[in-house]
């Protein structure tokens, strides 16, 4: 297949259980839940996504005919002879829509740990090495089993309690992004303090100024 990446950029993870680890991001373009155009926003599944995934204009990114090209990709913007536990994490839009074995394998064979950030709505085509799970309203999860649950809360239609019961290692909880952050903020600690299940997460990369 040929792969459509938004970007390929080198930062830390901000936010969720690996937060502060270096890793290269593959941001895929396209999304399931939502056009990426601000004038589809108002009908979309997802309304509240911060992400640009339009196109393939970003750094590093384009149209990629093989995996093996795109791990390249991948692991040129790993610091040159550097150790350290090398992680990939795949995002987008929606990555399960693009990730498949091939793509899994060319990056293992690279030494790349396999994660994915997935709105869980799109089944797997291939097993990762972490899998981080982030339902939205109005959506049915087709992935239920995981490394992972990271809500972003509030969503009225998606309260925490609906995924408790889900197979999942660890839940977590991140306030929505805009103009009510400071709220949500105080309201995501609030319910962790009083549901210790959930541990609070916050998105440390956008306080430090990071991509």
């Amino acid at each position: 297949m040929t792969y459509a990446v938004k970007e390929v950029y080198y930062t830390l993870q901000g936010e969720g259980a690996q937060a502060g680890h270096a890793a290269v991001f593959l941001r895929f373009a396209g999304c399931n839940l939502w056009s990426g155009r601000e004038e589809d926003r108002a009908s979309a599944t997802c309304t509240f996504c911060d992400t640009d995934f339009v196109g393939t204009d970003g750094p590093g990114g384009g149209k990629f005919a093989e995996a093996d090209a795109l791990a390249r990709a991948v692991e040129a913007r790993w610091p040159a002879g550097e150790g350290g536990e090398r992680l990939v994490v795949c995002t987008g839009g929606e990555p399960a829509l693009q990730l498949d074995a091939p793509l899994v394998a060319a990056l293992h064979a690279r030494g790349f740990r396999v994660a994915i950030e997935t709105n869980g709505t799109v089944p797997l085509a291939a097993p990762v090495d972490w899998l981080c799970v982030s339902p939205k309203a109005g959506t049915t999860l087709a992935v239920t089993r995981g490394d992972e649950l990271k809500l972003v809360y509030p969503q009225p239609e998606a309260p925490p309690e609906r995924f408790e019961g889900l197979a999942f290692a660890r839940f977590s909880l991140q306030p929505m992004d805009g103009p009510e952050r400071e709220r949500n903020t105080a309201l995501a600690a609030r319910y962790c303090l009083e549901h210790p299940r959930w541990r609070l997460s916050l998105q440390m990369h956008k306080v430090i100024g990071l991509p």
